[in-house]
Formats: C-alpha cells, sequence, structure tokens
C-alpha cells in the first residue's frame, strides 16, 4: 500500500512557538513533514526537523530509506545532523533535493560532513521514480535568500501535492485558476501552504517580509467543496493563526485543517 502520513502539520516554529506566551496552552504541533510508505514498505521523509524522533514515533518506524527536501528555512532541515553519527549514524540514506539546495549542504560544513561521511546520497533530478510510486519535484516561488524552492508530487493511483510554502498564488499558479491548476496535475489530495489565516495576522512584526498565501484568499479562491473534488488539507499553521484552535472556517466550506497522524491512502 502507497501511504503517506503526516508528521507535522505547523510552521518551522512549531506550536507552541519558543519565545511567544499566545500559543503556550495550545496543542502541541510539530514542523511540517510527511512519510511516505512505497509499495515495497520503503520508508521516504519529506523535511528533517528537529523533532525527527517524534515523528519517527508517530509513523512507527526509527529508520528511513531517502530524505527529500523542499528548501533550505530552517525548520525544514535543522533535524538532517540527526542522521549523523552523534544520533542515529545513518548510512547510505538517498538525499533527494534540487541542485542549489545540494550546493548550499556541500558549503555547510556541518552538512557537507554528512556526505564525506555516507550517511547521505545525493540524488538531483527533477523525477524519482520509487517503488510504485513516482515523486515529481515542481519549482516554485519563495523566498530563496538560501535555496530555491520545491513543491512535490507524489503520484500512485492517486497524487498527493506536498506545497508547504510558497510566496503567492498569483506567482504559483502564472495567472491559472486554483482549481483548474490542481486538475492539470491530477491532485486528489493536496496539502497545502496555510501559514497565515489573514495577511494582518502578525501584529509585531512585517507580514510582507514572510509572505504566504492567506488561508482566507486560498478559501475564496477554492469555495465550497463540490461533489467530485478532491481534499484540500491546510499544513505549515504558524502559531498565530487561528486555526490552531478551531477548524471551523475550513471545515464548514468541506476541507481540512491538518493534524499530526493524519494518513492519506494513495493506491
Amino acid at each position: 500500500m502507497v501511504e503517506v502520513v503526516l508528521l507535522g502539520s505547523a510552521q518551522d516554529g512549531g506550536v507552541p512557538q519558543v519565545g511567544c506566551d499566545c500559543c503556550i496552552d495550545l496543542e502541541q504541533r510539530y514542523p511540517v513533514s510527511i512519510g511516505l510508505t512505497d509499495a515495497d514498505g520503503g520508508k521516504h521523509l519529506f523535511e528533517a526537523t528537529r523533532h525527527l524522533g517524534d515523528q519517527l514515533r508517530i509513523w512507527g518506524c526509527n529508520s528511513v530509506d531517502s530524505v527529500f527536501l523542499t528548501h533550505a528555512h530552517i525548520g525544514h532541515v535543522d533535524g538532517l545532523g540527526l542522521f549523523g553519527k552523534e544520533t542515529m549514524a545513518a548510512k547510505g540514506v538517498n538525499l533527494y533535493c534540487s541542485k542549489m539546495m545540494l550546493d548550499l549542504i556541500e558549503r555547510t560544513p556541518h552538512w557537507s560532513t554528512l556526505l564525506s561521511d555516507g550517511v547521505f546520497i545525493p540524488r538531483v533530478a527533477s523525477v524519482y521514480q520509487l517503488p510504485g510510486v513516482i515523486v515529481e519535484a515542481i519549482e516554485v516561488p519563495h523566498r530563496d535568500e538560501l535555496s530555491d524552492m520545491h513543491a512535490y508530487l507524489i503520484k500512485a493511483e492517486k497524487t498527493l501535492l506536498f506545497l508547504p510554502d510558497h510566496d503567492t498564488w498569483q506567482e504559483t499558479l502564472r495567472g491559472h485558476d486554483l482549481r483548474a491548476w490542481l486538475n492539470h496535475f491530477e491532485v486528489d489530495i493536496a496539502l497545502i501552504d496555510g501559514t497565515f489565516y489573514s495577511a494582518d495576522e502578525l501584529k509585531h512584526r512585517d507580514q510582507s517580509k514572510v509572505p504566504h498565501p492567506p488561508v482566507e484568499q486560498t478559501l475564496q479562491m477554492l469555495g465550497e467543496r463540490r461533489e467530485g473534488d478532491g481534499e484540500v488539507v491546510f499544513i505549515h499553521l504558524n502559531h498565530t493563526n487561528p486555526l490552531c484552535r478551531d477548524a471551523t472556517p475550513v471545515t464548514e466550506l468541506g476541507w481540512k485543517v491538518g493534524k499530526e497522524g493524519m494518513s492519506f491512502n494513495l493506491s
């Protein structure tokens, strides 16, 4: 069975977020990550967070065959070192990422050691064939101070889109309608960026410097779920996002808010 499990539903800082009192009472959410089980039982992790141990327990395993990275922002990659000799002492784990992301890893001493020690075997391509499933990387616009950003299409009998980050729908869709864009890629399940609920959510910070499409806008573009529609699940929630407390604005339209342990059968 080809299956994806949601291992983390929060933005890079997790929930509650360090240094913030406003979210101290919220149920814990880990930084965004998913786990893919291929048709032969192989385990493939998307994003390497500092909560790797907790997330592998959610998944019911203690090792992985490969790691896919979307981009270089800290919450998505700060668990890479846990694969090294100080912790897991892994060997021969396939590392799937873009050329720009690999260049950064090779230039970063702590990470480059993981390559020279054989912890990770880098694989750079746009399409990856796994047993019973194809994973396709799609470049999308997102702050590229350190690397580019790629969403992933995970294709088996059903197709799942993993799009935890991007800047704006206008740039990502390039003039296309959101529903038409999802239909073009034949997406059955879309795990998409739900970082902020509204465009003015951050009260003490310039939100334009951390662009993400607000959930309000995405819901307006989607409208109510209709018969024959696939699933849309909002992930990568910031600790300020009211959906961490109440998912009603999303669920009343027929869509979902991600939570750790959610599973999606693609076969």
